[in-house]
């Protein structure tokens, strides 16, 4: 290289980067104070590539083989090699579609779930700060590049290495890339590095690293993490292991009674008889498990996340909408969840030789006028003229936090240089160091307005450089309650969820609010319930029952909200907490189901399973009503499903057993599978009643209705089988007399039916004709199989002709059985519920013995 060129522009390295001067850095950047210009960074771009670590992906040909391997494939794919061993064409090309419909179907729905992710990253990306062309912007964190000056706040992850450039300070938590348990503390010429999170202060810094070459991206071994199966999948799943086990099981039985009939009692067997048994039985099975399992859950799920993005919800991990649905504790932010937001203030109260224009001056020195702070605009709009402050320059900033609970603010202007606070009226109280009546007489001014619903603001200022503070009044601030918030805690408690509020302002001011809107008036102050000396892994079974009780609570520090989520879990409960700042994270982790409410930091945002984009407390609880009717969707189909297989499996080995007869032949079989998989994918899209109690799995009850259901199923499908063999359609004289083969069609028909008139009996446990009624597109789903498996039955195609009388028989038959499979399945619930009237009737008798005891 010529001495004369200039050497590559390059990253700097963080050792170089921490001891180098910020000059130094500016010169090896090629940057400066003044950031870069657009075009210099889109150069940049080209160079070092997107602020972004890279994602290892699999080729498209790997995600498709991929569903031609695992147990159910391999079941499959033995089948069809079986049918190419014994000349089985026709069964061969079907059970081949078979294989090929499932991995494709699989396959679909996964790039379609991998492309609605994509969209929510997309929707959801962190945004930087970055000066360009002298400008403040705020553009993707993807797009920064080496040389760009970007500025970091409060609540802001940082998002690339930076070498800090301006400001006072920052404390900067970075425990996930080195380990201190406390944040650090940040000046200018420190390094903030990507993925750190900001808990205070505001600076700005010069990019030094982005994407692979930050200090994350060199030590932080990536992972691509697959999503984490919920606790209902894991059910789901347990039962699916279950029913495959049970179909292995009776098929073990099937083969060991043929081989002994063939072998001892006819004394013959060949190699054909055995593959032709062997493939007829691993077919059984494969129609009697869960193929669909996965697509019908993956299909349930991404069309629940899509209906909840509707209602202004976004979905950050699919599982969480089984959490969401069995929630019964919301613990729900009081600012912009429960009010308005809208801050409005009202004449101050003043103190010593203060003026009301003095001290709402005062405190809009403490505010700054170019962000957006709900309280720095309501105060600055309630001065008569902004122009005022025109005549002042603020020379520096401390923005509030939740430690803190105040802002400073340093300004010089007519009167000099003086620092002007405002804050939490107890804290400005401190500051100034009052004590006495004084003291007695604002925290008297504050606990009255608190009465009234409005919050307060102390203010003070100080003309020795911070040595000595003079209280200059309170401002009384209202927040008034959302039109909605009321009738919407009634909508919770009506659904069974107890509200809570949580708010840091003092506990008569929620308890104000919380009285509005008939949550209670029961809050308590969450220094009083956790102090320093109470461990928060252990809490006290006392203090657990003292939240469990309360209404909410007050003063409310970032780690209490942790604390109260803790204590309502050890007590039973399912817990959904909301939040928006960056220490809302530990307790948006610990719930069960984290909220992140509209307008969160990107920290908060990370945390939570749930993500809003409107404010307000109706947005989640319809978030809560959608989630519980996905929840019953996915339920319906479990107990269908596991009805289904006892059906399949329990009547082929009972024919097999006692009439030495194979209901079914190993086409029918697979053509059951297909007719019976295809349509329960629309499931998904079925109307459900919203329960109005929190959605649990019960894994007994589950399988007691549906092992109920399956058993009438049994005897349902056994019975016509027997009908079929007798002389009892002689009675009928319009039903003609059907050969062997014709009952095997007359019993695949039925099969057919039964399975989808189960499914309307499974689908609530109401009955089956209560609203809401099934949605068109399940039912046209249905009628276009049946359809279809009437053509075939009828005019033979894969298997012998039935007549159309019989149809007609067979589809009365299960009309007859479904009506009386939902009488059963009533009954049953009501006595898994205990409302029979035998129950209701001696627990009435017990009540009535209790009272005249003790009268």
């Amino acid at each position: 290289m010529n001495p004369t060129e200039t050497p590559p522009l390059a990253s700097i390295p963080i050792q170089d980067a921490e001891t180098a001067a910020l000059d130094d850095v500016f010169r090896e950047l090629r940057s400066g104070a003044d950031g870069l210009s657009a075009d210099e960074a889109h150069q940049r771009l080209a160079q070092f590539g997107r602020n972004e670590l890279q994602e290892q992906k699999r080729s498209l040909l790997r995600q498709l083989l991929t569903y031609f391997w695992g147990p159910i494939p391999w079941m499959i794919e033995i089948a069809a090699i079986l049918s190419l061993a014994v000349q089985h064409w026709t069964d061969f090309a079907i059970i081949l579609f078979m294989l090929v419909f499932n991995a494709a179907i699989g396959f679909w729905e996964e790039r379609k779930a991998s492309n609605a992710l994509a969209a929510l990253k997309s929707g959801l990306a962190m945004t930087a700060r970055v000066l360009r062309d002298k400008t403040w912007a705020d553009i993707p964190a993807s797009e920064l590049v080496p040389g760009d000056m970007v500025q970091i706040r409060l609540g802001d992850v940082v998002p690339a290495d930076c070498k800090l450039a301006g400001g006072d300070y920052l404390s900067i938590d970075q425990a996930a890339l080195t380990g201190e348990s406390l944040p650090v503390s940040k000046k200018i010429g420190d390094l903030a590095y990507s993925g750190s999170i900001v808990k205070k202060g505001v600076m700005t810094g010069a990019v030094i690293a982005t994407g692979g070459n930050t200090f994350f991206g060199k030590t932080a071994s990536l992972v691509a993490q697959a999503g984490a199966v919920s606790h209902f999948q894991r059910a789901v799943m347990s039962i699916g292991n279950f029913l495959i086990f049970l179909s292995l099981g009776l098929s073990i039985v099937l083969i060991s009674v043929e081989l002994y009939r063939d072998l001892v009692l006819a004394s013959s067997w060949g190699w054909a008889d055995i593959l032709d048994t062997l493939q007829f039985v691993l077919i059984l099975v494969i129609a009697s498990i869960p193929v669909a399992m996965p697509a019908v859950l993956s299909v349930t799920m991404a069309l629940g996340a899509l209906a909840l993005s509707k209602r202004k919800a976004i979905v950050a991990r699919l599982q969480a909408i089984e959490e969401l649905a069995g929630v019964d504790v919301l613990c729900s932010d009081k600012t912009g969840t429960l009010t308005k937001n809208q801050l409005t203030l009202d004449t101050p109260i003043v103190y010593g030789k203060a003026e009301p224009g003095g001290v709402l001056l005062a405190a809009a020195l403490a505010s700054q006028r170019d962000e957006d702070d709900a309280i720095d605009h309501a105060v600055i709009a309630a001065l008569p003229d902004a122009a005022e402050l025109d005549a002042y320059t603020q020379t520096s900033f401390t923005p509030f936090d939740p430690v803190s609970k105040r802002t400073e603010s340093t300004v010089s202007g007519p009167g000099g240089v003086i620092r002007c606070t405002k804050g939490a009226p107890h804290v400005v109280v401190e500051l100034c160091g009052l004590d006495g009546e004084f003291k007695t007489s604002v925290e008297g001014a504050v606990a009255e307005l608190a009465g009234k619903g409005f919050r307060a603001l102390g203010v003070a200022e100080s003309h020795d450089d911070g040595g000595t503070w003079t209280f200059l009044g309170v401002l009384p601030m209202y927040d008034p309650p959302r039109d909605d918030s009321k009738e919407t805690v009634e909508q919770a408690k009506a659904n069974g969820i107890d509200v809570k509020m949580i708010t840091g302002d003092d506990v008569a001011i929620g308890n104000q609010i919380a009285g509005q809107l008939d949550i209670g008036s029961h809050l308590i102050a969450a220094a009083d319930v956790f102090s320093k000396d109470v461990n928060v892994s252990e809490l006290p079974a006392s203090i657990e029952e003292l939240v469990e009780k309360a209404d909410g609570f007050g003063r409310v520090f970032p780690e209490h909200k942790y604390a109260i989520v803790k204590a309502l879990q050890d007590r039973g409960h399912l817990v959904a907490m909301t939040g928006d700042g960056v220490n809302d994270a530990p307790a948006l982790k610990q719930a069960d189901c984290g909220v992140a409410v509209s307008g969160a930091t990107d920290a908060a945002r990370a945390a939570a399973a749930i993500i809003l984009t409107a404010p307000g407390l109706s947005v989640i609880i319809n978030a809560i009503e959608e989630a519980r009717r996905i929840f019953l969707r996915m339920m319906s189909y479990t107990i269908y499903r596991i009805a289904m297989t006892i059906d399949i499996m329990i009547f082929v080995v009972l024919s097999m057993l006692v009439f030495n007869f194979r209901p079914l032949t190993a086409v029918m079989i697979i053509l059951l599978a297909l007719l019976d998989d295809i349509p329960i994918m629309t499931i998904a899209y079925d109307k459900t009643p919203t329960q109005r109690s929190p959605a649990r799995w019960r894994m007994g009850r589950v399988l007691t209705i549906s092992s109920v259901l399956g058993v009438i199923a049994v005897a349902q499908t056994f019975g016509l089988l027997v009908l079929c063999r007798s002389n009892f359609h002689e009675t009928f004289g319009w039903l003609p007399t059907i050969t062997t083969d014709q009952i095997q069609t007359a019993l695949f028909l039925q099969l057919v039916v039964s399975g989808h008139l189960l499914l309307f009996v499974t689908r609530s446990e109401h009955s089956l004709i209560a609203k809401p009624l099934p949605s068109p597109i399940l039912v046209s789903a249905l009628l276009g199989t049946q359809l279809v498996a009437l053509l075939a039955a009828c005019l033979g195609i894969f298997m012998t002709a039935l007549p159309w009388t019989w149809a007609a028989f067979i589809w009365g038959y299960n009309l007859i059985f479904m009506a009386l499979q939902d009488v059963i399945k009533l009954a049953a619930y009501r006595l898994m519920d205990f409302q029979t009237r035998h129950h209701t009737r001696f627990l009435s008798r017990a009540n009535m013995d209790a009272r005249t005891a003790s009268a």
